[in-house]
């Protein structure tokens, strides 16, 4: 394992650094941050200026005077710059379940493609290739950090494969290494396999930080095995603490009540609750008050019907992520989209309910963007990242400002968050260093990428489609009955139109 982790330095080093230099010129807007107020605010008509990783400085006009003879000039004329798209909820290996699952629930997923059930279908190649495939689809769509939710920790070798990938990818990667209650992999052999990890990491590496993920707080809150998690994270001091929380009839109250019963909630490392689905005003209090977030997953949320019961009224300690991008979108801008209308519905319903009229729109596209950015990075106790401000790490975006669906905004923030798409997002930076250029990923030999997981997909989605779905009657394992949601009806006279999956 050492060896082969040692054997990535280099590659990790190449894209770390990047050029020595970048000046991004004359952009006709930048999203920029201001500490003081700890809002957005806009540049128009400027520059941004890359030196090695950070951002070095934020110039009016071309700013051509500012730059040393070996800095590269990337003019921007009518383009928007925008900072990197922070996803604090990921598991990034599971791309070949791309569309097998677009009709699932949460209940089928766990007994179908969830971490403890899926495990045998992939080889360690699978998790590498799958993980590799995800990552570059997070950066083609601009997002520039991940807090990936590994539970493809089902051996040495599957684990290692996933944080192979990671190396590889070139991006900013919070790594959770999740330590589960899996067949055939013990907690005592995933606690050695970690170790071994931690003391063969890449030393210079500056994108990818280990990180632990653990669900079993509730299950087994006073057990060895959770207390051992629990010193195992503060001997590392592990970039982040992240942790599935639901409640209500899913169970798996792995809660920020919990968490500071065990003493672990109010320490120096960053507790992301993903979900937090049924989360309870005591939560809510000592979020705030240890100020620790919840990773809300709109698109998810709605899909698999975990819902979000009072996620409206802790905005303040919310940060945004994707889930499962195998089953819906990949990119943040829509969940962000997704987050801010759901919450407008959410509060114009409790007006309207009463037969009042609101008279202003009560959440603003200014605070989705900051939660799909500078949110994200508080939850991870990053304030370097999310922002475009003097000193933080250069993670940025160039955006078409005269693509199809753009053209005629006014509003840089409005245009990136409610009009763009992938589609339009030109250049790439993660720490300085170009990962998309020119609308196209700079991923040498990408064709031989797809192929490989193309390879990987077909053999992963042939044995799902061989595999009798779960019959799912009586009681789910928290102990609550399985009642069906009224099917949507879309046709007229007989059926609903439900339809088949095409798979």
């Amino acid at each position: 394992m050492r060896s082969q982790l040692s054997t990535l330095a280099l590659l990790c080093h190449a894209a770390a650094t990047g050029a020595t230099s970048v000046l991004l010129s004359n952009a006709s807007s930048i999203i920029t941050f201001d500490a003081k107020t700890e809002a957005l605010a806009v540049l128009r008509h400027g520059s941004v200026l890359v030196d090695g990783d950070q951002i070095a400085g934020l110039y009016e006009g071309a700013a051509l005077n500012h730059v040393r003879n070996d800095t590269e000039v990337v003019d921007c004329t009518g383009k928007i710059i925008s900072p990197g798209f922070i996803d604090t909820h990921r598991h990034g290996w599971q791309t070949a379940f791309k569309t097998i699952g677009s009709n699932t629930s949460l209940a089928e997923y766990f007994l179908r493609y969830g971490e403890y059930v899926a495990g045998q279908f992939f080889t360690p190649e699978d998790v590498y290739v799958g993980q590799l495939a995800g990552l570059y689809e997070a950066l083609n769509a601009g997002t520039t950090t991940n807090l990936d939710h590994a539970h493809h920790t089902w051996s040495n070798k599957t684990s290692e494969a996933g944080l192979k990938a990671t190396l590889d990818s070139g991006a900013r990667v919070v790594w959770g290494y999740t330590f589960h209650n899996v067949t055939n992999f013990t907690m005592s052999e995933q606690t050695a396999n970690f170790r071994d990890i931690m003391a063969s990491f890449p030393s210079n590496n500056t994108l990818v930080t280990p990180a632990m993920a653990y669900d079993h707080w509730a299950s087994n809150p006073y057990g060895k095995d959770t207390q051992n998690i629990m010193a195992l994270a503060r001997e590392y001091n592990v970039s982040a603490m992240t942790t599935h929380y639901l409640g209500g009839p899913w169970d798996n109250a792995n809660s920020p009540e919990l968490f500071q019963t065990l003493g672990f909630l109010n320490g120096s490392i960053p507790c992301v609750f993903s979900h937090a689905s049924f989360a309870t005003a005591m939560d809510a209090k000592l979020l705030r008050e240890t100020n620790q977030y919840i990773a809300n997953t709109p698109e998810s949320e709605m899909h698999y019907g975990h819902t979000h019961e009072h996620s409206y009224d802790m905005q303040d300690q919310m940060a945004l992520g994707v889930d499962t991008f195998f089953t819906y979108s990949t990119d943040m801008p829509t969940q962000a989209r997704l987050w801010l209308q759901s919450a407008r519905y959410q509060s114009y319903n409790q007006i309207m309910s009463q037969w009042e009229i609101p008279p202003y729109n009560p959440m603003s596209v200014n605070q989705a963007f900051l939660m799909a950015t500078r949110k994200g990075a508080l939850a991870l106790r990053r304030p370097d990242l999310g922002i475009i401000a003097e000193g933080a790490k250069a993670d940025l975006l160039v955006y078409d400002g005269r693509s199809p669906g753009m053209l005629g905004w006014v509003d840089p923030v409005a245009a990136v968050l409610l009009h763009a798409n992938a589609g339009d997002l030109e250049h790439v930076l993660v720490g300085g260093t170009f990962k998309k250029r020119h609308g196209k990923l700079t991923v040498p030999d990408y064709g031989a990428v797809q192929d490989r997981f193309l390879a990987s997909a077909l053999k992963i989605q042939k044995a799902f489609r061989d595999t009798p779905y779960p019959a799912m009657q009586g009681d789910f394992s928290s102990g609550f009955p399985y009642v069906s949601a009224r099917e949507a009806d879309v046709k007229r006279e007989d059926g609903t139109g439900y339809g088949e999956l095409f798979v």
